[in-house]
C-alpha cells in the first residue's frame, strides 16, 4: 500500500519550490507514495514541509528541497525515520499545538479540492444544520455567538445579516470581499488555498439566513493560487449538490461565482469593492444607504470578508456557546494573527482574543530574525498604528488597542527591529495613501500628497514647528472629512510614529 505524503501547493510553499519537491519524491520514490498536495499548516519558515502518513500521526520534515530526496529516502523518512529535516509529528510542534484552530483547522490537513475529504474532516456540519433551520434561527446564532467583522471594522456580522435579512426583495446578494491588500496580511490567501470549502460552506448558510440566491467571491488579480483552488472546490461542491438550485435537495436555491479584481487597495472598502463587482471603476460610494439595504445592483447585499464568513460554519455546527466561549470582553472567538516584518518565524497563529503582543511576538515569532530589539510593531496593516516595545504587554483584543489607539484590523503584524526609521515609514503611509486613493474625495486625495510634503519638509529643518503643526492639521482634517477608512486611517501610522518616536523626526538637512 502506498504511503500518503502531504506537500504544500500553496503560493508560499510554491515559491519556496514546493512544485519542484513533489516532482523529485514521485520520480524517486514512484509507486511507493501517494502524494497529496494541501495549503499550508501556517508554519511559514518551515516551507515547504512534506508530512509522511505514519501509524503516530503525519511526520513533518522541513524545508525540504528537491535535492534532499534523495537522502530523506535513504533516512526511511516513509516510516517516520530520523533526519536532520525532521520535526516531529506535525501536530505536536509547539507552533501548532498551542494554538486553538476553529476557522483554520483544516487548513494544511485536508485536499482543498475533495469535498470528500473535506466531509471527512468535519465539513458541511454546519450547512447541514442551518438547513434544518429558519433563516432567523440562522442570523440569531451568528449575533449570539459575538462574531464580528474580520476584516477590520469589526462590525458585529449578526447586526449585518439581520438587516438583509429584513429587507423585503426580490433578489438579495451574499458577497465575500477577498481583496486582501494589507501589507503583512495573508489569511485569507492560506484559507481560500488551503480550505476554499470553508468559505463556500459559509457563505451557503449566509445565503440560507437571509434569502440570498447567488454570491460572488471578489478576489484580487494578484492571488493565482487561490482563484483555481476557489473555481475547482466550486466546481466539486456543485457536483456534490451542496451548491445549484437545490442544496442538498432543500430546494432552496444558492450559486457561486469567483470574480476578479485587478489589484486595486481602494477595493478593499466594501462600497468600491460592489462599484467593482458591478463593472465601473473601484470608487467609494456615498453612504447611506448601507450595503445592506441597497449594495450590489440596488440589491440588499451582505458584505463580509472570508475570514467572517469562513468562521460561520464552526458557528453552526458547535453551536454559538461553543464559540462565545473563546476570548474576554466583547471581543470573542479567535482570531488569526499573520506575523511578517522581522521576526524568526512568521507565519499564521489562530488564538482567542486576548493574549499579549508580546507573548506572539515571542512565543511563536521567535523574536526578530536580526537579533537586535523590536522597536516596534504595526498592527492592521498600512494604514494601522505602530505599537511600540512599552506597550507590547497589551492584549490583542478590540478593546484594548483601541485604548492604546491602535487597531486590531485584518490581523496583520509586522515587526521592525531598532534600525527602522520611524519618520521613514510615516511618510510612507501618507505616499501608499496617494497612490491607492480612488480620488473621489479631497481629503483623502489632496492630503495624502500634502502629507509627504510635509514630512519632507519637516525633515529638511524648514520650519519644523510649523510642519508639526501642519502635519497635525492635516492629520485631523483626513481622519474627520474622508469618505472612507482609507483617508480616514493612513493619519493612524503617522501620528503614533510622532508620539512614540519623536527623536526619529528631527530635522536631519535637505533630502
Amino acid at each position: 500500500m502506498a504511503t500518503r505524503i502531504y506537500v504544500p501547493k500553496d503560493a508560499t510553499a510554491r515559491s519556496l519550490g514546493a512544485d519542484e519537491v513533489a516532482v523529485a519524491l514521485a520520480h524517486h520514490l514512484g509507486a511507493a507514495v501517494e502524494i497529496v498536495r494541501t495549503g499550508t499548516r501556517g508554519m511559514l519558515w518551515l516551507e515547504p514541509l512534506v508530512e509522511v502518513d505514519t501509524p503516530a500521526g503525519r511526520v513533518g520534515y522541513g524545508p525540504v528541497g528537491a535535492a534532499d530526496v534523495p537522502g530523506l529516502a535513504a533516512a526511511g523518512f516513509l516510516k517516520g525515520g530520523a533526519h536532520p529535516l525532521a520535526i516531529g509529528l506535525v501536530a505536536e510542534h509547539p507552533f501548532l499545538k498551542n494554538q486553538q484552530r476553529l476557522t483554520f483547522a483544516r487548513v494544511g490537513i485536508v485536499d482543498p479540492a475533495s469535498v470528500a475529504d473535506f466531509v471527512a474532516h468535519g465539513g458541511y456540519q454546519g450547512l447541514e444544520r442551518a438547513l434544518a433551520m429558519k433563516p432567523a434561527e440562522i442570523v440569531q446564532a451568528v449575533t449570539d455567538s459575538g462574531l464580528r467583522g474580520r476584516g477590520g471594522a469589526a462590525f458585529p456580522t449578526g447586526i449585518k445579516w439581520k438587516t438583509v435579512l429584513d429587507q423585503a426583495a426580490p433578489q438579495k446578494y451574499v458577497t465575500c470581499n477577498a481583496d486582501e491588500g494589507d501589507s503583512g496580511t495573508f489569511a485569507d490567501r492560506m484559507l481560500m488555498e488551503g480550505d476554499p470549502l470553508t468559505l463556500i460552506e459559509g457563505m451557503t448558510i449566509a445565503g440560507l439566513a437571509v434569502g440570498a440566491t447567488q454570491g460572488y467571491i471578489y478576489c484580487r488579480v494578484e492571488y493565482p493560487e487561490a482563484i483555481e483552488a476557489l473555481n475547482t472546490a466550486i466546481a466539486a461542491a456543485r457536483a456534490a449538490g451542496y451548491l445549484g438550485a437545490s442544496v442538498r435537495g432543500s430546494g432552496r436555491r444558492f450559486e457561486l461565482a469567483v470574480r476578479v479584481g485587478a489589484g486595486a487597495y481602494i477595493c478593499g472598502e466594501e462600497t468600491s469593492m460592489l462599484e467593482s463587482l458591478e463593472g465601473r471603476r473601484g470608487e467609494v460610494r456615498v453612504r447611506p444607504p448601507l450595503p445592506a439595504i441597497k449594495g450590489l445592483f440596488g440589491a440588499p447585499t451582505i458584505v463580509n470578508n472570508v475570514i467572517s464568513l469562513a468562521t460561520v460554519p464552526v458557528i453552526l455546527a458547535k453551536g454559538a456557546e461553543h464559540y462565545k466561549h473563546y476570548g474576554v470582553g466583547r471581543s470573542l472567538g479567535t482570531i488569526p494573527l499573520q506575523l511578517a516584518g522581522n521576526l524568526k518565524r512568521g507565519g499564521l497563529v489562530e488564538r482567542a482574543f486576548g493574549l499579549s503582543l508580546r507573548e506572539v511576538l515571542e512565543d511563536y515569532g521567535g523574536g526578530s530574525a536580526s537579533g537586535r530589539p523590536l522597536k516596534a510593531v504595526q498592527i492592521g496593516g498600512p494604514l494601522g498604528a505602530y505599537v511600540p516595545a512599552a506597550q507590547f504587554d497589551t492584549p490583542l483584543d478590540y478593546e484594548s488597542l483601541a485604548a492604546i489607539g491602535a487597531l486590531l484590523g485584518h490581523g496583520g503584524i509586522v515587526a521592525f527591529d531598532d534600525t527602522v526609521d520611524m519618520a521613514k515609514m510615516a511618510r510612507y503611509a501618507f505616499e501608499f495613501c496617494a497612490i491607492e486613493s480612488c480620488g473621489k474625495c479631497t481629503p483623502c486625495r489632496i492630503g495624502s500628497s500634502r502629507g509627504v510634503n510635509v514630512i519632507d519638509d519637516l525633515l529638511a529643518g524648514r520650519e519644523p514647528e510649523r510642519q508639526r503643526e501642519l502635519l497635525a492639521a492635516l492629520c485631523e482634517t483626513m481622519i474627520q472629512g474622508s469618505l472612507c477608512g482609507l483617508g480616514g486611517m493612513a493619519p493612524f501610522p503617522v501620528q503614533s510614529a510622532l508620539k512614540h518616536f519623536p527623536e526619529d523626526f528631527a530635522p536631519r538637512g535637505r533630502h
